[in-house]
C-alpha cells in the first residue's frame, strides 16, 4: 500500500481525526485568502488568542479558536503531519473521543499557561499573540508517552526507539532547541504537554475524569439485589478477542504499525472497538 492509498485509508476510518484536519487546514486557507487577497487580518486576530488579559475578556472565545489556526505554511505542514502521525498511533490503543478531549485540554492548557504568565510578566509578552496546534498536538504526544512509554515505533524506517523517548526527541526537537524564537508558543509546549502527562497517567490507572465524570451528574439507582452462585464460574468474556489484540499488538512492537497489512490494520481497529 503507498502512502497517499494509507493516508486516504486512515482518513476515511478515523472521522474524527479528518475533522480535525480539515478545520485546522480549512482555517489556514481562510486566513491566508483574507490577507492576502482582502489584504486584512481581521479574521486572523479574531482567532489568535491574545497575550493581554484585558484585551483577551474581549475575545475570550479565542482560547479555543486558536489552536485551529495557523498562518504560515511550514507551521501548519509540521503540526498536521505530527497530528496524523500521533493520532494513528493513538487510536489503535484508545478511542476517537478520548483523542478530540486530548486534542482540545491540551490545547486549553497551553492557552492558560501562557495567559497567566502574559498577567505574571507583561513585558515579556509585549501584547502578543498566540496561534497553532502544537501546545494541542504535543500535549497527545506526551499522553502516549505515559500510556504507552515502551511501545516501540520505527523513526523514519530507519531507527526504532520506545515511545518515550521518542516524546522526549518531539518535545526537544520542537521546544528546547531556539527557544527564544516564537518563546510564547514554546511556553505552551509546556502547558499542553504537562495535560498529556496528566491524562496518559489518568487513562493508565482507569480514570477518565475529563470525558465521563466532568460535569456529569449521576442519578440515583434504586436497590437490586443479586443472587450469585458462587461455585458457577463465568466464562471469560471476549477473551478470544483479547488474544487477538495482543497478537496484534505484539507484532506492531516488534515490528511497527506501519507494517501490519491492511486486513490486520482494520482487524485491530475493529476489535478495539468492540472491546
Amino acid at each position: 500500500m503507498s502512502f497517499f492509498e494509507d493516508l486516504k485509508y486512515e482518513l476515511n476510518r478515523h472521522n474524527k481525526l479528518t475533522i480535525l484536519l480539515v478545520i485546522n487546514i480549512a482555517i489556514f486557507f481562510l486566513i491566508n485568502i483574507s490577507s492576502g487577497i482582502f489584504n486584512s487580518d481581521f479574521i486572523a486576530v479574531n482567532l489568535a488568542l491574545p497575550l493581554n488579559l484585558s484585551e483577551f475578556v474581549f475575545k475570550f472565545w479565542t482560547l479555543f479558536t486558536y489552536m485551529f489556526s495557523q498562518k504560515d505554511l511550514g507551521h501548519i505542514f509540521y503540526n498536521m503531519l505530527l497530528l496524523y502521525f500521533t493520532a494513528q498511533t493513538f487510536m489503535n490503543f484508545l478511542d476517537e473521543k478520548k483523542l478530540v478531549y486530548g486534542y482540545i485540554w491540551s490545547g486549553l492548557s497551553g492557552g492558560i499557561l501562557l495567559l497567566i504568565l502574559s498577567a505574571l510578566f507583561p513585558p515579556m509578552f509585549n501584547h502578543s499573540i498566540l496561534f497553532g496546534a502544537s501546545a494541542a498536538v504535543m500535549g497527545l504526544v506526551t499522553c502516549l508517552a505515559v500510556y504507552i512509554p515502551n511501545l516501540s515505533i520505527s523513526l523514519f524506517g530507519i531507527i526504532n526507539m520506545r515511545y518515550k523517548f521518542y516524546a522526549l526527541l518531539i518535545f526537544g526537537l520542537s521546544t528546547i532547541i531556539d527557544f527564544n524564537i516564537n518563546t510564547g508558543g514554546k511556553i505552551s509546549h509546556f502547558g499542553g504537554a504537562f495535560f498529556g502527562l496528566l491524562y496518559g497517567y489518568l487513562l493508565k490507572s482507569g480514570q477518565d475524569i475529563f470525558i465521563t465524570n466532568l460535569f456529569k451528574i449521576q442519578k440515583k439507582q434504586p436497590l437490586k439485589i443479586v443472587h450469585t452462585n458462587k461455585s458457577a464460574k463465568m466464562p471469560s468474556k471476549n477473551s478470544s478477542t483479547q488474544q487477538t489484540i495482543d497478537h496484534l499488538l505484539d507484532k506492531i512492537s516488534k515490528n511497527g504499525y506501519e507494517n501490519l497489512s491492511k486486513e490486520e490494520k482494520e482487524l485491530l481497529f475493529k476489535l478495539s472497538k468492540e472491546k
